[in-house]
């Protein structure tokens, strides 16, 4: 089991941990120094065993914190879950219905006897203009 020496408050203390678990507990006690120096800044020295239960208990509040705003945050996630899985669940709706106006044949006629006499009426132009040149 390797040895490491974790440095919380401005004390150094050694500590054995599992082969491969050093980077965690210098982690965590990286997480207890700075609690204990927040303590140190404001109250002063204070005695080892009560610097530690201070600290300790400051990440417990942190950590209780941290731990109500997961127990919200994964109350909401499950409404949404139940929300999309009610919306997956509903039957599709009713295609809705869309009214395509259709052009009477006595128009579409109408119009391409204009566009013939419009066609007409350009050639006849052309014509005019071709002789006159």
């Amino acid at each position: 089991m390797p040895e490491v020496t974790i440095h919380i408050g401005g004390r150094g203390f050694d500590v054995s941990c599992q082969e491969g678990e050093e980077s965690y507990l210098h982690s965590a006690a990286k997480m207890l120094d700075d609690e204990a120096r927040v303590l140190s800044d404001q109250i002063g020295r204070i005695p080892e065993a009560r610097m530690l239960l201070m600290a300790g208990l400051m990440l417990a509040d942190k950590t209780a914190a941290v731990e109500d705003r997961i127990k919200e945050v994964e109350a909401r996630l499950a409404e949404r879950e139940a929300e999309l899985e009610a919306l997956r669940n509903a039957p599709a709706p009713e295609p809705e219905r869309i009214e395509v106006p259709v052009v009477p044949a006595s128009v579409t006629e109408t119009l391409a006897e204009l566009a013939a006499r419009a066609e007409a009426l350009a050639d006849e132009i052309e014509e005019k203009a071709g002789a006159e040149s």
